[in-house]
Parts: structure tokens; sequence; C-alpha cells
């Protein structure tokens, strides 16, 4: 019996489903990327469930909505003990299994203790400094993350804040690290080592590889050259709404306590170009790691899909980072390749979701899996373009009482509510399709509302998602932010040294 496909997994934290050569006419120099889609299928109307990174991820591994696999919506949630889980499944059926990089899995836990990993058997860990955070605020021990450690070990300790620039900060920065030490570069470099030990100590079996970056999320900070391959000066403007549109006060406070309102367009300009260096970055690691499998003919017998936990808004509306419902922030990049069992060149507008990685990889590899009982549907006939999809419309939300907000789309519109405020949105996507105007009010657009809303009422009822309804079936509310009583503070803007 012939060995089963090996099976490369890259993730970026934060990108933009618009943010490549291949799916958009922007200048974002990603050649790397551009080839897996001309050499595979990309999906252009992708989706997170949870436009945050941790629900986002547990989504990834378990194929279910974060209600049903963590039970929290925001930025936090152990994955539940039920829940079948992609690295542990994948190692259950053969695989050697690596990570690389940010696995964002919580709760963490202190030096010295066995580390939450769902079934990587080899990790390599870099969490932006969260684990130091919690562990060791002063950077003075080893062992918390291991890109930190590597850092000390090549004489630049402490140097990936050394700009000023915090986590969430979106004020843009050149990285003091040189080139070979940026973090995405060691994400590179260390899956590079992890596919060598692999061909040394486990070469009859097959690999399971999580390449997973910490970039392009803020800070903009990418190393040189990469900071001078986008012309801010060529960058385009930030979407603008149009008139008085009524969006989400979950960002409107954010924007107002991170400052985003001060920031001048030349300095937005500059925070995209950045932005655009750092994917540009990672897709040189991952070009370095797909030079690396042809070369050791494992190329077309690996399975490799790209994807992100979530986008950035990019300054779009005057917002940055994520956690709403927009295309920069809800839409996501997603590609396959893979030779045998996928057309190439394909670019499809099926829904696709982070909840059909698991039972898609397993289909492709070949291995028995049951997705009868998870939220994610198996796009194998999608990808070899025999079938389609059976999915009419997206549903996605955030965060839990009493900010969340919820999304639902077909290719013709989108609806959004807010539980803060009792906010409606909706955008008619055909004639709007940049989401610049909200229509909530517009009689003509009542009958498409009414449709989308009920149709939203009903998934909630049916995935037993009863946070966001009352008893008779209704959304909740909660009371309005005053926005005018809102004040930028410092201390609000995530800011993270180590």
């Amino acid at each position: 019996m012939s060995k089963k496909p090996n099976v490369l997994f890259i993730c970026t934290d934060q990108m933009r489903a618009d943010a490549m050569g291949c799916s958009s006419d922007n200048l974002v120099h990603s050649p790397n990327l551009d080839r897996l889609a001309a050499e595979g299928c990309r999906f252009e109307r992708a989706m997170t469930p949870d436009p945050v990174c941790v629900p986002a991820r547990a989504t990834m591994i378990t194929g279910n909505y974060p209600h049903r696999c963590t039970g929290i919506k925001n930025n936090s949630g152990a994955v539940k003990a039920d829940q079948t889980v992609m690295p542990k499944y994948f190692a259950d059926h053969g695989y050697a299994t690596y990570a690389a990089g940010k696995l964002h899995y919580v709760p963490y836990s202190p030096p010295g203790e066995e580390r939450l990993t769902h079934g990587f058997e080899q990790v390599s860990i870099m969490e932006s400094g969260r684990m130091l955070a919690q562990f060791d605020p002063k950077g003075e021990l080893t062992g918390v993350e291991d890109y930190y450690d590597y850092l000390s070990d090549v004489g630049w300790h402490g140097y990936t804040r050394a700009h000023g620039i915090g986590n969430n900060d979106i004020h843009p920065g050149v990285s003091p690290l040189p080139e070979e030490h940026f973090v995405d570069t060691w994400v590179g470099t260390t899956t590079l080592k992890n596919l060598e030990q692999h061909r040394q100590a486990k070469a009859d079996k097959p690999f399971f590889m999580f390449m997973s970056f910490p970039k392009p999320h803020a800070p903009y900070d990418p190393p040189e050259p990469y900071h001078a391959i986008h012309d801010p000066r060529k960058m385009p403007a930030p979407l603008v709404a149009k008139g008085n549109t009524l969006r989400s006060q979950n960002k409107e406070q954010e924007s107002i306590t991170h400052g985003w309102p001060i920031f001048s367009p030349e300095m937005k300009a500059v925070s995209k170009a950045y932005y655009y260096g750092l994917i540009s970055c990672l897709d040189a690691q991952i070009g370095r790691v797909l030079d690396d499998l042809k070369a050791n003919g494992e190329l077309d017998n690996t399975i490799i899909i790209f994807t992100s936990d979530h986008g950035d808004m990019l300054g779009d509306f005057g917002y940055f980072a994520k956690s709403c419902f927009y295309r920069g922030s809800v839409e996501v990049p997603l590609i396959f390749r893979y030779p045998e069992k996928i057309k190439a060149g394909l670019v499809s507008d099926a829904f696709a979701g982070l909840q059909d990685i698991f039972p898609t990889l397993t289909s492709l590899a070949g291995i028995p899996f049951s997705d009868e009982n998870i939220d994610g549907d198996n796009l194998a006939t999608v990808l070899d373009g025999t079938g389609e999809l059976q999915r009419d419309y997206f549903v996605s939300y955030y965060a839990d009482t009493p900010e969340q907000t919820i999304m639902i789309t077909d290719k013709y519109y989108k609806y959004i509510y807010a539980e803060r405020g009792a906010i409606a949105e909706f955008y008619d996507l055909a004639q709007d399709p940049n989401e610049l105007e909200n229509i909530i009010n517009a009689p003509a657009a009542k009958p498409e509302i009414d449709r989308l809303k009920t149709a939203l009422q009903q998934w909630l009822k049916e995935n037993g998602e009863t946070q966001m309804m009352d008893l008779n079936g209704n959304f909740i509310n909660s009371d309005p932010i005053d926005i005018s009583k809102v004040e930028f503070k410092l201390n609000t803007m995530g800011w993270r040294w180590y």
C-alpha cells in the first residue's frame, strides 16, 4: 500500500482575502501564493465563522462553529474535551505531526509544563508575546516561547519589539531585526528543519506540517528590504462610507479608544504598504518551502492549503484589525493545491469557510472521517470541478452578550445585527460590492431584509446558538454606547513589549 499524501497547512494571522496578487489588481507582490493559486483552486468568497483569532482557529481544527467547539465567541475559549481535533486525528491515522509558529490554543501553560498542542507532536511556538505577557513579562526566562529563545541564541534577545510598537498598535515601523531573524523567516526556517528531520527519522510516515505565520497581524513592521517593496504613494485609499451610514458601535468605540480617527492619510498609506510588505515576506518563506518540497520530489504528493484566521480592515471606513463583518475582516484567503485531486487554475465562488478545512483535508488524504456531526462540509467535489457546495448563504458571528454581532450573507445581500444598541445593517452587494451604504431603512429593500433575517433566525435555532435570541425568537438587544463620551486611552491599544 502506498504512503498517504503529505499535508502542508499554511496559515497566516489577520490577512485579507484580497491581499494577494492573484486575488485583486492591487500592488501586492506575492509570486508564491499566486503560484499556488495557478496550480490549484482559490476560493474568492471564503469566510471565517468568527473574525477573531482564537475561536477561528478552534473552528479550523474541529470543523465546528465556536459556540459548539469552545462555547465562547470572543477571543478566548478552550476547545472542549468532546471535540475531535485535526492534528491528533491525523496523528492517530499514521501521520507525523509538526507545527512551527502561532497555534493560539488556550489556555497557555507555564514553563516546564506540557503545552496544549491538540496532537502536534513536535512544536516550535511563537505566540506574539502572549505567553511572555502571562508568565515572563520581563523576558528573563527560557522555555516560554521558542522564537524568543531563538532570538537570545542568535544575539537579538528582545529586539522583536524594540521599535516600541505594540502588538495591536497600528503604527507602522520597520523591524529592527534583520530579515534572517524576523519572525516569519524563523517560521519558514523551522519548517524546513522539520521537513529535513522528518526525512531523516520518519520517512516511512506521511507528514502533517503546520506552518503558521504570526504576520501580517499588527504591528506592521516588515524587515528590510520588504518595507520598500510597495510604494505608499501608490496605495489605494481606504474605503469611505456613503452619507450617514450606521455601523456597529463596537467598532466605532474601538476606533476612538485606539486613536484611529487622528491617523493621517499618509500614515494609513504607509501602514498598508508595510502590511503588504509583511505578506511579501511570508510569501518568500512559502517559496523556500515549496522549492524544498520540489527538490526532494515531494511537492506533488503534498496536499497544500493556505488560509488565514480572519482579515484586517486596513483603514476601510476608518477601522483597522478585525471583529466585524465587512469584507476586509470576515473574508479570508483560501487556496488548495494537490494535482492528483484538484483542478489547476480553478477559481470558485462557493461560500467555503474555515469549518470546511478538516473534512476536506481528510477526504483528500483518503482518511476515513464522518462529517455528519460537524458544521463543516467536504469541498472535494468543488476542488476537482465536478460539483458544487450546497451552501446558499454564510453565517458569521463575534463576541458574547452584551457585545454580540452576527452576519448572514448570500451572493447578493448582507445583513448584520449588533446586540449593542440593536443596530441592523443591510448591503446590496450587487449594487454596492464594497458595502459603502447601509440601506436598512430603504423601503424597497424590506423583502430581502426580511428574507435574510428570517434565514438567520432559523439558522440560530437549528444550530443551537441561543444567546442571540429571546424566548420569542427575536434578536436580543442591550443598551447603546454613548459614542460622544468614548475617549482615546493609551492603555486600550494592546501594547505588548515582548
